[in-house]
């Protein structure tokens, strides 16, 4: 068959030859977020995950200094009211480093929007930032004590566009998912059923899902918060309020019920998508052994090392990390050895007042107490307290036989602080920093803990705990809340600063290499 020629339009113009339509672009729900993997040789490994609503396959990714097109990896689905469908994607890739920092921007292929981060030189002292508590039991606590909800995490993006952080470490409680006794039709009734033989609602397991989506969009889509984590590569460990309040320390006989592990089970598969970048396949980062369900991660940035402990996966009423996860521990620490100062983050701080008194009084009133799950919680509860030598004597012999310092960073209290413990030609530091968001505590509970720290207590092995404190304010304690940073310096050392709400200026610490 012969074609026809185009008819001529009256004006003698040719006529318009028509565009080829683009496939519709999936929306963007929720990202980028960058999640840090670590050095390989001269590159840094970043991962990128980004939510699309639709179930388009995702333009590649476009990386300065990185020549091919990254394509996308899915991760995992949600299926939404009105058939609507949620679909969460990863990018991997490896920029290479020079010896002075860097910067690569990065972007979607046929898209507009640029985000950029900072590329952490080789002979470049690192620069962390840490935050933890990104959230609140009842957010409208926030407004109702006077406190702009995201305004430390504007604090810290301004401190960013100024210097940028190679590296954001999240110390838990990034989203606070308590809500879900309300939010999630058909939890409570399950849940007070927990005990007969009534079976969970089939569609719990992804009402539960859904939950924890609308959770992380809630929290991670504010404007601040967004724009750190779409410009700053972070490590992430989860505690209880990623899971919900108290994970770990209630009852043997509510945990292992159907309703609370159905929970537990959706939040960790949050946890791993979100936070970690998780689907089948393990991290870079991830140190223990996949089978065994722990989430601990590690990684190395220019003489400095960061263990994320995960403390929730197996946690119980007596115990805090299982056997098989204590045997493992001095391998992960093993790794180090050639670092000059080790980050080891814990939720709940290692070195804090012990409430030891406190518990063991609400113990004995019948029932379970509101705060009784908070300090069963703690390192210093009796529950615990073999596990915490433990990891004190842990600690203490690989500074001794490394001369690495060993620096604990830690959140969940709502509060800043300094710890140190010292002995035997050795010093561990605690530092604390929470929370972001969440209101800091007022009143009684704070002058307590203040009297608390003000004690020296002799420990184990000749080691002693004391609150050395600010010496800006000439308290052990900080009820504001803050975030922090630690900046390398040439000497090898790095210097803490409590960017606190309210303070004219940050509050310092300086700690010196220990070689």
């Amino acid at each position: 068959m012969i074609p026809c020629p185009p008819v001529p339009r009256p004006d003698g113009a040719r006529p318009a030859r028509s565009k080829p339509r683009r496939p519709p672009r999936p929306e963007l729900r929720l990202g980028p977020v960058l999640l840090a993997r670590g050095t390989q040789g001269g590159r840094w490994r970043v991962s990128c995950c980004m939510l699309f609503r639709g179930d388009a396959e995702p333009a590649d990714l476009r990386v300065e200094g990185v020549s091919l097109p990254v394509p996308p990896r899915f991760l995992a689905e949600w299926s939404l009211d009105g058939g609507v469908v949620e679909r969460l994607w990863r990018y991997d890739f490896a920029v290479p480093r020079g010896v002075q920092d860097g910067r690569a921007g990065y972007g979607l292929d046929g898209d507009d929007r640029r985000w950029h981060f900072a590329l952490p030189g080789t002979l470049v002292p690192p620069r962390i930032a840490f935050a933890s508590c990104g959230g609140c039991e009842d957010e409208a606590a926030i407004a109702a004590a006077g406190l702009s909800r995201n305004a430390r995490w504007g604090h810290l993006l301004g401190r960013h566009r100024a210097e940028p952080f190679h590296l954001l470490l999240l110390g838990g409680d990034q989203v606070y998912a308590d809500g879900l006794w309300q939010g999630v039709e058909g939890l409570t009734a399950a849940t007070a059923a927990r005990r007969g033989s009534t079976p969970l609602p089939p569609d719990l397991p992804a009402r539960l899902d859904r939950w924890y989506l609308e959770v992380y969009r809630h929290g991670w889509s504010q404007p601040e918060t967004a724009a750190v984590l779409a410009s700053v590569p972070a490590l992430c460990m989860w505690d209880d309020h990623d899971i919900l309040d108290g994970w770990g320390s209630h009852p043997d006989a509510v945990l292992d019920s159907d309703p609370y592990r159905a929970v537990f089970a959706a939040a960790r598969k949050a946890f791993r998508l979100f936070q970690l970048g998780m689907a089948d396949d393990p991290p870079e980062t991830l140190l223990a052994d996949p089978g065994t369900g722990v989430l601990s991660q590690g990684l190395t940035l220019n003489g400095v090392g960061v263990l994320a402990l995960d403390l929730r996966s197996e946690r119980r009423p007596d115990r805090v990390m299982s056997e098989t996860t204590w045997e493992a521990l001095p391998g992960w620490l093993d790794r180090y050895r050639g670092a000059r100062h080790l980050l080891l983050m814990s939720g709940v701080p290692v070195l804090f007042p012990g409430l030891g008194l406190a518990e063991r009084i609400l113990n004995l009133i019948p029932g379970r107490q509101r705060l009784e799950d908070d300090l069963r919680d703690q390192w210093r509860s009796p529950a615990h307290r073999e596990e915490w030598i433990r990891l004190l004597r842990l600690l203490a012999g690989f500074v001794r036989e490394t001369r690495c310092r060993v620096t604990v960073v830690s959140g969940e209290v709502h509060l800043g602080g300094v710890g140190v413990l010292r002995g035997l030609d050795l010093e561990i530091w605690q530092l604390i920093s929470s929370g972001i968001v969440h209101p800091p505590p007022a009143g009684f509970a704070v002058d307590m803990l203040e009297r608390l720290a003000g004690r020296r207590e002799p420990l184990a092995d000749g080691l002693t705990l004391e609150f050395p404190g600010f010496a800006e304010t000439g308290r052990r304690l900080l009820p504001a809340r803050n975030w922090l940073s630690l900046t390398g310096q040439p000497d090898g050392a790095l210097e803490a600063e409590w960017h606190a709400e309210g303070a004219p200026a940050p509050l310092r610490l300086t700690l010196p290499t220990l070689f």
